[in-house]
């Protein structure tokens, strides 16, 4: 007979009072025939999932699958009437996502999910939770959502992941499932815990291993009082969280010290032009995960000039007018906008600095706007064109910066 349950993160997030945005379904006890009859439409091809004919949701046949791989697809699906919601659930990743309630809103909860949802524990079903890498990443970033609410990786699991990390399983992850995850994870509200939950289990040093390198670095204690580059960056992510920053402006925060993993240890705590040695560093994390242009940009740009930004105050006209022209603020003013926030983040990421006033960032703001105002039309009346317009309007700017910075007080 026919059965759908509601099952995975709508009961969990339910359970837990939070807002449920979306609903997994799955049908036991019926064909893909019977699904076509009764009017659903097919989608996917690797297993069997329907579209509700009214609601346009997802239902899946209850299927179990088998490893037949390497890697996040290496699976085979079997879905048949016969397979049991338990055998369904048993698949799953972690006890708190399998969990189902049937039509009447009845809990079913064969593998401890609701104890562990007490407990705060996320806690694998099976050991077959070893078996798909990609839950490395998943649990950790479920770690980074709940771990304002309590919750913690449990340490058997924790072991698992560990496993996986050593195993080599990591490197069969396609870019694009492993950037899906880390995008995700990093506008959570506590990023920072998946950065340090990969770390606990040995992932980072295989994904992230520029990151992960920063962890018992020392910095000058006159700037940085938590010493440790690594504790540092984990501090500016969970920054950027708390002031609801875009996922440009944390990509950029993540690798924005890259290159203090490039001093030589005779040279600690300071790190001498570590600004320009990152951007290799950089270039090739961008790569190698396959960022989008716009978190690219802006983490090879953050990377390069947030010294610049701290030292704002103190910037030559000259020199201010390059920076703002590295950021093409006259026709994009908005990534200047996320440089400044990145900087911001970076000063207030600093033990017991975290409230400190960040005067830097409104005087970029307003030094942005002198330059932006000079009016290009007055060059033009006077028969100005080409190089001796572009050169015009520099010095114009530069003029305008000049004026600026003598009438600030802060300068």
């Amino acid at each position: 007979m026919m059965q759908i349950y509601k099952v995975g993160g709508a009961v969990r997030d339910r359970l837990l009072g939070r807002e449920v945005s979306e609903i997994d379904w799955v049908v036991v006890g019926a064909s893909a025939e019977q699904m076509l009859e009764l009017g659903y439409r097919p989608v996917g091809a690797d297993f069997p999932v329907f579209l509700h004919p009214q609601t346009g949701e997802e239902y899946a046949l209850a299927r179990t699958e088998r490893k037949s791989g390497r890697g996040y697809g290496g699976f085979t699906f079997f879905a048949s009437p016969e397979v049991t919601l338990e055998e369904d659930l048993i698949r799953r990743d972690l006890t708190v996502n399998a969990m189902a309630e049937d039509d009447h809103g009845t809990l079913i909860d064969p593998y401890g999910g609701q104890r562990d949802l007490a407990a705060r524990l996320l806690r694998h079903v099976s050991p077959a939770f070893a078996e798909d890498p990609l839950r490395v990443l998943r649990v950790a970033r479920f770690a980074a959502r709940y771990a304002p609410l309590g919750f913690s990786v449990a340490p058997e699991t924790l072991a698992l992941m560990r496993e996986l990390s050593e195993s080599g399983e990591l490197g069969a992850l396609t870019p694009e499932r492993s950037w899906k995850e880390i995008s995700r994870a990093l506008m959570e509200p506590r990023p920072d815990v998946f950065i340090q939950v990969l770390r606990d289990c040995g992932a980072l040093r295989v994904l992230l291993p520029e990151v992960d390198v920063l962890f018992g670095i020392p910095q000058p204690p006159a700037h940085h009082p938590e010493i440790d580059t690594g504790v540092h960056v984990l501090s500016v992510l969970r920054q950027c969280a708390e002031h609801q920053q875009p996922l440009t402006v944390r990509w950029a925060c993540l690798l924005h010290d890259v290159g203090k993993g490039l001093t030589p240890e005779a040279e600690w705590p300071r790190h001498i032009a570590h600004e320009h040695k990152g951007l290799k560093l950089i270039r090739a994390i961008n790569q190698r995960c396959k960022a989008p242009k716009d978190c690219q940009e802006l983490a090879l740009q953050v990377g390069e000039f947030h010294t610049h930004g701290h030292r704002a105050l103190e910037l030559k006209p000259s020199t201010l007018l390059k920076l703002l022209q590295s950021f093409d603020v006259f026709r994009r003013p908005q990534r200047f906008e996320e440089f400044i926030a990145a900087c911001e983040m970076d000063a207030r990421g600093r033990l017991g600095l975290e409230q400190r006033a960040y005067p830097q960032a409104d005087y970029l703001r307003a030094a942005m706007h002198a330059a932006r105002t000079v009016a290009v039309q007055p060059l033009l009346a006077r028969g100005l064109q080409g190089a001796e317009l572009g050169n015009a309007l520099q010095e114009e700017r530069l003029q305008a910066l000049q004026q600026f910075r003598q009438n600030h007080p802060q300068a």
